[in-house]
């Protein structure tokens, strides 16, 4: 008996030993996550080791034009190659000082616009769409302009060639205007738009094209009675207010957050006009918030506001969406002590830990919460 107590003693001795070295290290990793080097270090290894190279098939359905907040056209529709050519043979008319003309170009694109949307709304009706437009609206009874023959048959065209045949008809299409008119109210704002694009977005096309802010959550303020944005998100609204005062960008809102956001940005001096307020995750803000670029007429490369953690996974999405990013990290709601371990430096370690999970997982596993349309 004496000799298998003496057997299982050092296996005793080494399981306490083993138990002791455990706890220490168990004791110093807690203690590590409560220093301010803890989520440095996560920080670091993502900011390195997550990729970030833009799709560049994704990418060319973003540099299809100069971002507008103001059109709400499907990109590549005939609609909306018809409104690129016809802000491009208004600037022209412009520049050639033909001021009689600008009100003839506005005339021919509503025409225009009819005859597409025509087609559009039979399109939906009637598999059978193959005749030509129709002229009921024409002004004359003059007979149809070889620039529009035939635009129900143009669909398998590629967007070269639509953009010249519009622009032949905004600049032959017969219809009858006052020359006396003044310039319209409509046509100076597609004007101004159209210089717009020129002197802005088209000047340098490796510029960002807008500022993309994405929504921290939402919290019920006791006082007022009413759903405000939480500390992450004031943090980086007041980051945008910082760019925006610098760049004179459109500014896009994403999260379901975008409408709370909207109002605190109104309330410090700065209209949001863009909103994607469909998106539940990140997956979701770099898709939907893509989509809705796509559609006001591209924006290859974006300001990106949001916390330092989430700003590598955030940028990686936006790249698989084929979108280039400039990250402007907005602070937290806690700031890290310059070494001691404590509470706020815990905050940091858990946003630092859920990043990192989630850009493993989504690395791994890919992004399959995430819906394909808002």
């Amino acid at each position: 008996m004496d000799e298998n107590m003496a057997k299982k003693q050092p296996f005793m001795v080494r399981l306490v030993k083993m138990i002791a070295v455990l706890a220490v290290l168990l004791t110093a990793f807690i203690v590590f996550i409560y220093t301010p080097f803890y989520s440095k270090s996560i920080l670091f290894l993502l900011n390195h080791f997550v990729p970030i190279e833009v799709n560049m098939v994704a990418a060319k359905s973003q540099q299809i034009a100069a971002l507008s907040e103001h059109d709400d056209l499907e990109p590549g529709s005939h609609l909306w190659i018809a409104r690129q050519a016809y802000l491009k043979i208004l600037q022209e008319t412009a520049q050639r000082e033909d001021a009689a003309n600008l009100n003839l170009v506005e005339a021919r694109y509503k025409i225009l616009e009819q005859q597409l949307q025509k087609k559009e709304d039979e399109d939906e009706t009637d598999d059978d769409a193959s005749e030509p437009v129709t002229t009921e609206n024409k002004a004359s009874s003059e007979p149809e302009p070889k620039a529009v023959e035939n635009i129900a048959n143009l669909n398998d065209l590629d967007t070269n060639v639509l953009m010249h045949k519009y622009s032949q008809f905004l600049t032959t299409y017969p219809v009858k205007v006052n020359d006396k008119d003044p310039i319209s109210q409509q046509v100076s704002q597609d004007l101004q738009q159209a210089n717009s694009v020129r002197d802005e977005q088209k000047a340098d096309a490796s510029k960002p094209s807008a500022i993309v802010v994405l929504g921290g959550g939402l919290t019920f303020d006791r006082t007022a009675r009413k759903i405000v944005v939480n500390n992450y998100t004031r943090l980086r609204l007041e980051k945008t207010l910082e760019v925006e005062q610098q760049n004179n960008l459109p500014i896009v809102l994403s999260g379901v957050e975008a409408p709370y956001m909207q109002i605190w940005l109104k309330d410090h001096g700065v209209d949001a006009k863009l909103l994607e307020n469909r998106s539940m995750n990140t997956c979701e803000n770099s898709r939907f918030s893509s989509l809705l670029l796509q559609k006001k007429g591209g924006a290859p490369q974006i300001m990106l506001v949001t916390d330092e953690y989430h700003m590598p996974r955030t940028r990686r999405l936006f790249a698989q969406n084929g979108i280039a990013t400039i990250p402007v990290d907005a602070p937290m709601p806690t700031a890290l002590t310059s070494w001691k371990p404590a509470l706020s430096n815990y905050d940091h370690s858990r946003r630092a830990n859920y990043e990192l999970l989630a850009t493993m997982r989504d690395v791994i596993f890919g992004t399959n919460d995430c819906r394909e349309v808002p």
